[in-house]
C-alpha cells in the first residue's frame, strides 16, 4: 500500500532551482500513508546528494515524522539550523513546505511536488492546506500557497479587490498576495519575483478541492487544553444517576499485600489471629510502599498467593468476616486540621495506607513531600474514562469530605490554592462544588472540556496551569501536586475518623452488566460476587475489565479482589479485528497527549531496539491507549508499548 503524497521534482527542475543558491539545509518528511517499512525515508538524502553533485554546500539534513504536525515540528526544528545556512530545502507535500516557510526566516526551496492528495493531512495540527496541484508555486511565493490561500487561486498577484488586507471574497480571510509580497520583501526577493514570467496553471495535473468545515472544526477542537486526545463514546448514562450504595458485607476478604506502586507490604499477622476493622495487617516495606489494613473484623484463615487483577498470583491475607464490624482501637480521630502540622498530615496519610485512587496506586504520602515549592494542588474530578461514574457520585454525595481532604493536601504541601478540576459533562457536580467553595479564596473549580485523557495528571497541569512537565519529570517540577477526589475523601476519613483506606467507591457498569450501580465496597471483596449481585453479565464472551475501558485491566479470572485502585468493574465488548501493517497515517502521533510518536514504539519494539525506544522517549508514555483507539490498522499498540518499555528497562 503506497499513497505517498509527494515526490522529488525531476533533476532538470531541481538543477534550475539550485542554480543561484548555496549553503542549503535540508528538511525531509518521512512520508505518510504508505506501509511502514522504513523509519526514515531517503528523499532528503537523495536531494542532498544531488545538490552536492551540483557543487552546492549542504549545511545539514534532518528528517521529521509528519512534518505537517506544526506543534511537534516546531519542537523538532528548534535551534537546529546551522549558522551560514542561506536556504532551506524541504522535501514534503505542500503542507510541510508551508509549515517550514512560516517557522523559519530563511527562503524555502520546495524540492518536491504534491501528489495523490488534496487538502489536509488527516487531522493535522495546522491551518495549512495543499491543493496537490503537482506544480508547486511555493518557491516563487515564499512558501505561501496562492492556490489555497487566495480565494481566487490567482497566480500573478492581487486582484485589486482587497480591503484593509482582507479578501473581497471572504472578508475574514487575509489577502494571500499581500502576505506573499510582505514575506518576499522581508527576504529581499520581491524584485526577483516581479521579474518572473506569467504563471499558468496546468489543470490537467490535478483539480483543487476545498477542504470542508468539518476538518477545521475537528482541528480546532483537537488543540483545546492540550495536544491530541480522543472522544470515545462516554456511556456514563448507564450509572451516573445511581447513588452510591453500601455493598453487602462479604463472607471473606482477600487483601493483597501489593495494592500500590512499589514494594509489597510485609504481613504482621498470622493465621488464626483475630483482626478488627482498620487494624494494621501488613506494614510498609520501603519508601515506595504502603501499609495494608483489615477492611473487616474476623479471623485470618490464610496468608498465601492469590489471583490478582494484574494477572499473577500475589501474597494476600485472607480473612473470614465475622460481620460485627468491630473497630480497632487505633481508629481514632486526629486533632482538628487547623492544629495539625504539615508533617503530621503526611504521617497520617502514610500510616493509614492511602494511595492514589485514580488507578495508578502511588503512595500518596510521597506526593505530599515534594521537596519543591508548590503553586497549586489540582484535584482530579474529571473521571474521563468511558463508563466510570464513581468519582462523579463522590463529588455529589461526599462534597464536604472532598473539600476537607483538599485542604489537608494544601496544608501538607504548603500550596497557596487548590483547584477542583471537573469535566463539563458533570454540570451538577460543577454547580455543587462551585457553591461549596464560593466563600473560600484559596479554592476554585476549573471546568474543562470533556476529552480523554483529560484526567491524566500531566494533561491536567498543562490544561489548567499552562505548564508542561518535562520529559522524565514530575508534577512537582512545575509547581503542582495532583490527587484524585476519592483520595481526598480517604484523607478526610483518615484525619476526621482515624479510618485507614479500607473501602472505596466503585462503578459496576457496562453495556453487558445486568444492573449497573455505584457502590462503597470493602477492600478485598471478590469481583465475581459483585458481578453476581448486579445480576450477572448479559452477553456471553463480554470482556470484564477492572478500571475503565481505555486503561482498565482485562480480567481473565473474575475471582480477584477489589483493591485500593479499583474505580470500576465494567462488562463491555472489546472485540478486536485482525491487525494490519502500519500505513503511517499519522493519527497515533496526532492524538498522543504526550506528543510522542507511537508508531515508532511499535516499529522498534518489534525489532527489540531498546536504544531507539529510549531515544524516542518511550518511558514518557503512560499507556492511555489513544493511539490504539485511533489506529487505522487496528494494531494493539499498547501491548507493543509495554513490551518496548520492558526491553528499555533491561538496558537502562
Amino acid at each position: 500500500m503506497d499513497y505517498t503524497k509527494y515526490v522529488l521534482k525531476d533533476n532538470e527542475e531541481l538543477a534550475s532551482l539550485l542554480e543561484d543558491k548555496d549553503n542549503i539545509f535540508v528538511i525531509s518528511c518521512n512520508k505518510c500513508f504508505k506501509e511502514f517499512e522504513s523509519v526514515e525515508e531517503t528523499d532528503g538524502d537523495d536531494f542532498a546528494a544531488f545538490a552536492k553533485e551540483q557543487g552546492k554546500n549542504v549545511t545539514g539534513i534532518t528528517k521529521v515524522d509528519f512534518l505537517c504536525n506544526q506543534l511537534l515540528t516546531a519542537k523538532k526544528l528548534e535551534g537546529i539550523i546551522p549558522e551560514g545556512t542561506e536556504y532551506i530545502a524541504v522535501c514534503s507535500c505542500g503542507l510541510g513546505i508551508q509549515i517550514v516557510a512560516e517557522m523559519e526566516d530563511l527562503p524555502v526551496i520546495a524540492a518536491s511536488n504534491s501528489l495523490n492528495y488534496i487538502g489536509h493531512h488527516g487531522m493535522a495540527l495546522t491551518q495549512k492546506t495543499c491543493g496537490a496541484c503537482a506544480q508547486c508555486y511555493l518557491n516563487l511565493t515564499g512558501g505561501i500557497c496562492p492556490i489555497v490561500d487566495c480565494s481566487k487561486s490567482l497566480l500573478n498577484g492581487q486582484c485589486g479587490g482587497a480591503k484593509n488586507g482582507k479578501c473581497e471574497v471572504d472578508p475574514k480571510k487575509d489577502c494571500a498576495w499581500e502576505k506573499i509580497y510582505q514575506r518576499l520583501e522581508a527576504q529581499g526577493r520581491q524584485k526577483d519575483f516581479l521579474d518572473q514570467p506569467v504563471q499558468l496553471r496546468d489543470y490537467a495535473k490535478s483539480n483543487f478541492k476545498v477542504v470542508n468545515d468539518f476538518v477545521k472544526e475537528i482541528r480546532d477542537s483537537r488543540l483545546t487544553g492540550y495536544n491530541g486526545g480522543v472522544h470515545p463514546t462516554e456511556n456514563k448514562e448507564l450509572a451516573e444517576n445511581i447513588p452510591l450504595a453500601k455493598f453487602p458485607e462479604p463472607e471473606i476478604v482477600v487483601i493483597p499485600t501489593s495494592m500500590h506502586a512499589g514494594a509489597p507490604a510485609t504481613p504482621v499477622v498470622k493465621v488464626g489471629d483475630t483482626v478488627k476493622v482498620g487494624q494494621l495487617i501488613a506494614e510498609q516495606n520501603g519508601f515506595i510502599s504502603a501499609p495494608v489494613h483489615s477492611s473487616v473484623s474476623g479471623t485470618v484463615i490464610a496468608i498465601e498467593p492469590r489471583p490478582h487483577s494484574k494477572g499473577t498470583d500475589v501474597d494476600a491475607i485472607v480473612i473470614q468476616n465475622d460481620k460485627q464490624n468491630t473497630i480497632d482501637d487505633s481508629v481514632k480521630p486526629a486533632k482538628p486540621l487547623e492544629e495539625l502540622t504539615a508533617d503530621e498530615i503526611v504521617e497520617i496519610v502514610k500510616d493509614k495506607g492511602i494511595t492514589g485512587m485514580g488507578g495508578a496506586g502511588f503512595p500518596t504520602y510521597v506526593k505530599l513531600k515534594p521537596g519543591k515549592p508548590i503553586d497549586a494542588v489540582l484535584l482530579n474530578g474529571c473521571e474521563c474514562e468511558p463508563y466510570l461514574t464513581a468519582d462523579h457520585r463522590v463529588l455529589l454525595e461526599q462534597a464536604d469530605d472532598v473539600i476537607y481532604g483538599l485542604k489537608a493536601i494544601i496544608k501538607a504541601v504548603g500550596a497557596p490554592k487548590g483547584i477542583i478540576v471537573i469535566e463539563d459533562n458533570k454540570p451538577d457536580a460543577i454547580e455543587l462544588m462551585e457553591a461549596k467553595v464560593a466563600d473560600d479564596e484559596t479554592l476554585e473549580v476549573a471546568t474543562v472540556r470533556t476529552k480523554y485523557p483529560q484526567g491524566a495528571e500531566k494533561m491536567l497541569i498543562k490544561n489548567v496551569m499552562k505548564r508542561m512537565v518535562p520529559s522524565g519529570g514530575l508534577p512537582a517540577d512545575v509547581g503542582a501536586v495532583v490527587a484524585n477526589v476519592s483520595t481526598a475523601v480517604a484523607i478526610s476519613d483518615a484525619i476526621q475518623k482515624g479510618m485507614p483506606l479500607v473501602e472505596r467507591a466503585v462503578s459496576v457498569t457496562g453495556d453487558f452488566m445486568a444492573k449497573p450501580g455505584n457502590f462503597m465496597v470493602k477492600i478485598g471483596t471478590d469481583v465475581q460476587s459483585i458481578i453476581d449481585y448486579c445480576g450477572g453479565i448479559t452477553r456471553e464472551g463480554a470482556t470484564v475489565k477492572m478500571g475503565g475501558l481505555m486503561m482498565g485491566a482485562v480480567l481473565e479470572n473474575t475471582n480477584v479482589p477489589v483493591i485500593k485502585g479499583t474505580n470500576g468493574i465494567i462488562a463491555v465488548n472489546t472485540e478486536y479485528t485482525e491487525a494490519n501493517e502500519c500505513i503511517k497515517c499519522g493519527r497515533c502521533q496526532d492524538v498522543c497527549p504526550m506528543e510522542l510518536a507511537p508508531l515508532n514504539f511499535y516499529k522498534f519494539a518489534k525489532q527489540n531496539d531498546a536504544k531507539a525506544l529510549l531515544e524516542k522517549n518511550i518511558m514518557d508514555c503512560f499507556e492511555c491507549g489513544c493511539c490504539q483507539y485511533i489506529c487505522s490498522s487496528k494494531i494493539p499498540l499498547v501491548m507493543w508499548i509495554k513490551a518496548g518499555k520492558q526491553a528499555a528497562r533491561e538496558v537502562k
